[in-house]
């Protein structure tokens, strides 16, 4: 198959040819996973159907697998939160000078980086699988119930990816459909059209969800995780009522419960964990461990930058419990250390975490700023303040406590899927956190659109500024 795909992103000449075969692939060759149907060379169809249930939802764990493994949300080393932590002032890039990483670190980012074009290839061909399971699962095969929870997580999963490339592309592609020439000549929408697609595809998922878990290692979404994306959606487009209604269906549910120990926040049976990713073996942690963990100086890869450890006091438990420390001959580096198992355990012991309750009480703390509540704002900073063992916020101006919100989403979020990229762009920040390294320029809010994609069609014209 690898064969196959190579061959194919060489001799393809649209944007979504890629995402089509791979698409076509697994459903002509996994017969574990889609119904085997003579399906046409040019497209997959709608009357493609699952034989079962069994198969079904082996298709929408493919999904999350991938996502897992080579999308942006990956621990590993080409997801959001290595690449825009060295993109921003989280992390110091240690490794090779001609790496993509590098370029992100040095801010030299151009449009053939092949870091920008794995992040935009893999995650519309995690969304053409999401497209292809919404038409399969319409089949006689499954029951309503069975229908029912397969397609809301589809439309949650179709929702967040467009959402992520949202962020980092500014007016993208909504594909919603499998058919091979209407993708292939897609253009661009305005960010407002890309939000409500992105806001009806997550009410579908809270609708269709159940508020339980299907297990409860909380490795599939339930409504719950739709509430809480379109809360930190809500809070990026500046709805505040929303964000504030959303995120107090987070906070108020008795599932979730701040883990008092700090040391118990990335474990895989977190009280305080919305949604995760399961690890690919019985004995495997995470990817984020053994990125960010070394032991041996100079880092052979990153590490947490000067600036993020001194934004921490010297009471700040997070900066013991969640920040560790090298020191040689040659200096002292200081890694991230939130996932702390690097080598397999019996079991796994972390899972790579994607939502989490903490966010949620900031979501809530910023909105109920602008919505003149600065006594509720203050009472959920506090929350994750005291659990992390300083010292309370007493209210002040709107102004101060939005200040201290982005400090602490800065801390608490540290190396966590861009946040701290997507917590200045949002607020109109990064030129003054940013101005001063090398490279960095106003228009590199935006990431620019694959060289390769915009020659394939055209239609993804203009490049972004800059570029």
């Amino acid at each position: 198959m690898r064969t196959l795909y190579r061959t194919e992103k060489n001799i393809s000449s649209l944007i979504f040819k890629r995402a089509f075969f791979f698409g076509t692939l697994l459903m002509l060759l996994s017969c574990d996973s889609f119904v085997e149907v003579d399906l046409p060379k040019s497209q997959l169809t709608s009357t493609a159907v699952f034989r079962d249930y069994a198969s079904a939802n082996a298709a929408m764990a493919d999904v999350y697998s991938k996502m897992r493994d080579v999308g942006m949300l990956t621990g590993g080393l080409y997801g959001l939160s290595v690449q825009l932590g060295n993109y921003t002032d989280e992390l110091t890039f240690y490794g090779s000078p001609t790496s993509p990483t590098a370029s992100f670190f040095a801010n030299t980012i151009l449009p053939s980086n092949s870091t920008i074009s794995l992040l935009w290839n893999n995650t519309y061909n995690q969304i053409y699988e999401t497209n292809a399971i919404l038409n399969g699962v319409e089949g006689t095969y499954l029951n309503i119930q069975q229908r029912t929870q397969l397609g809301g997580e589809a439309y949650f999963v179709r929702g967040l990816l467009h959402f992520y490339l949202l962020q980092l592309y500014g007016p993208i592609p909504y594909i919603k459909s499998t058919d091979y020439k209407q993708n292939s000549e897609t253009s661009r929408l305005p960010v407002e059209k890309v939000y409500q697609y992105i806001i009806e595809d997550l009410k579908k998922a809270e609708q269709m969800l159940s508020q339980q878990y299907s297990s409860t290692e909380r490795t599939r979404p339930n409504s719950l995780t739709a509430k809480a994306l379109l809360a930190k959606i809500y809070l990026y487009q500046g709805a505040w009522d929303e964000a504030d209604r959303m995120s107090s269906s987070i906070i108020e549910n008795s599932l979730y419960k701040i883990e008092v120990n700090l040391n118990k926040v990335f474990l895989k049976n977190s009280t305080e964990t919305i949604w995760q990713f399961m690890p690919a073996s019985a004995s495997k942690n995470t990817d984020d461990a053994v990125n960010y963990i070394f032991v041996s100086g100079p880092p052979p890869l990153m590490s947490l930058s000067e600036s993020l450890v001194n934004s921490f006091s010297a009471e700040d438990q997070r900066k013991s419990m969640w920040i560790a420390s090298l020191t040689s001959q040659s200096g002292k580096w200081y890694y991230a250390n939130k996932y702390k198992e690097s080598k397999p355990t019996t079991p796994s012991r972390e899972y790579t975490i994607i939502m989490r309750l903490s966010e949620q009480y900031l979501i809530r703390a910023e909105a109920r700023v602008y919505l003149q509540n600065l006594t509720g704002a203050v009472d959920d900073l506090n929350k994750i303040r005291n659990r992390a063992g300083i010292r309370n916020v007493t209210e002040g101006t709107a102004e101060e406590i939005l200040e201290y919100i982005l400090s602490e989403r800065r801390k608490e979020l540290f190396t966590e899927n861009g946040h701290r990229f997507f917590d200045l762009k949002r607020t109109g920040k990064l030129d003054t956190e940013l101005g001063n390294k090398p490279g960095w320029k106003s228009s590199y809010e935006l990431l620019p659109i694959p060289e390769t994609e915009i020659t394939l069609n055209p239609n993804l014209k203009p490049q972004n500024t800059d570029y």
